[in-house]
């Protein structure tokens, strides 16, 4: 990333370079970024960029392309109308008010673990509608494993299948994780034949319901690739935002304040809802600078299956196209002061002067994350029922920084000390909730 950021420094607004022979450009300017994302998507597919993880999303919405993928995208969507966000949102402050059950006044944790655990029980739930048992574990293991191995020089290694320790237990944690889903699957369809009652459906369960236009469903393969997918961007994505939002506002202590001030005088003590969301516009803002200065998705890539005129340039067909979040968003020419914590610039004078896609944390155009109301409820409200209860202190003698693989993960973790708030209602109603 830092690479990425000095070449834009550099060179401008249009960055050539070359990965093992191909030739990569590098895009920096948010018009330009506007016109892969949006103005020419028929002309443009994943190429490279999906090759690098293939064995992990198959050929899902993240990584499929043309026709089949209009037909994944249109097969998804029912699974993320209202009232499902809805169903969710409840599942998020349930399993976060379980998890500060077992929180207490100058705990020590890793707060990205922390987060992880909670965001995967969360998704979990919503995919497949119950608890896991074990098989919980066996997707947090593997994840874990397919993450650390999709970093640093392992993104080559993988890319030119270069049999190493590393990609060997990377192979074996995808299979691992292929083993659970396909089974839950399986036990989706036969709980289908089983329970025609109608009422709220998990996300898998709707999944399987989804006919397209000619009636035909998606195959266990489809499901297990779309299963996948929504794994790693409803659970690694979510944990990921959350974890550099607690880092930064441990930082900026008038920050953490307004957010309290906020979340006492909107909720009184109760636990969010999904109707809270509109309620909370300071904790939505300081969301979203979390997201500017450390996007879970780092860059996106895209391959031109012609020539494509960026800018004063004719990008050649095969053209490999990289745009960086990391990059555009610490511009200093779309956010003064890129480097600051600041949530007010998420104001809505100050929005409606910033080019279109100078800020992108969930991608543009017709491929934007499906998810991304999901991940932006989910974020939000387990916010406001942690901030409401406590305060988190960074541990000293720590080094913190990004690492970028599949998702922008902080290295090490990050450890932290609980700092209890005043007796609040919301404490009460988690008490009552667990012991329910």
């Amino acid at each position: 990333m830092a690479t990425l950021a000095r070449w834009a420094q550099q060179f401008g607004d249009i960055v050539h370079y070359r990965f093992f022979g191909l030739s990569v450009y590098l895009l920096v300017n948010p018009q330009h970024i506007e016109q892969v994302l949006v103005g020419k998507t028929r002309d443009l597919g994943k190429g490279m960029f999906a090759r690098m993880n293939s064995e992990l999303f198959g050929n899902g919405l993240l990584t499929s392309d043309g026709d089949f993928w209009r037909r994944q995208r249109r097969l998804s969507s029912p699974a993320f109308h209202r009232e499902s966000i809805v169903r969710y949102a409840e599942i998020t402050v349930e399993e976060a008010a379980r998890m500060l059950a077992g929180w207490r006044q100058g705990n020590a944790r890793n707060i990205h673990n922390e987060m992880m655990n909670v965001t995967l029980l969360i998704v979990l739930r919503s995919l497949f509608g119950g608890e896991l048992g074990e098989r919980t574990r066996v997707i947090e293991q593997a994840l874990d494993v397919i993450m650390r191995g999709s970093s640093g020089i392992h993104v080559v290694t993988g890319y030119l299948r270069i049999p190493t320790l590393t990609r060997t237990r990377y192979l074996r944690a995808v299979r691992q994780l292929d083993a659970v889903v396909f089974e839950l699957i399986s036990r989706g369809r036969k709980k289908i034949k089983e329970d025609v009652r109608g009422g709220v459906k998990d996300l898998l369960t709707l999944l399987l319901l989804a006919r397209d236009e000619d009636g035909s469903v998606m195959t266990d393969q489809q499901l297990r690739d779309e299963v996948i997918t929504l794994l790693l961007a409803g659970h690694e994505t979510s944990a990921i935002t959350l974890s550099w939002t607690w880092y930064l506002l441990a930082q900026h202590p008038a920050v953490e304040k307004r957010l309290h001030e906020e979340l006492d005088a909107t909720l009184g003590g109760r636990l969010p809802t999904a109707g809270d969301l509109t309620k909370l516009p300071y904790a939505d803002k300081v969301i979203r600078e979390a997201l500017r200065l450390y996007p879970p998705a780092w860059r996106i890539g895209r391959t031109a299956g012609e020539p494509l005129e960026v800018g004063d340039y004719v990008l050649p067909a095969g053209s490999n196209i990289l745009m960086s979040q990391w990059v555009t968003h610490r511009d200093e020419r779309w956010f003064p002061d890129p480097e600051r914590f600041n949530p007010d610039r998420w104001g809505a004078e100050s929005m409606a002067k910033l080019p279109r896609l100078a800020y992108f944390p969930f991608g543009g155009g017709p491929r934007v994350c499906i998810g991304a109301g999901f991940a932006m409820m989910e974020a939000t409200l387990l916010l406001a029922v942690i901030a409401q209860q406590y305060r988190i202190r960074l541990a000293p003698g720590q080094r913190i920084e990004p690492l970028p693989s599949i998702t922008l993960r902080p290295k090490n973790g990050i450890f932290v000390e609980l700092e209890e708030r005043a007796a609040t209602g919301s404490r009460r109603q988690r008490q009552m909730m667990c012991s329910a």
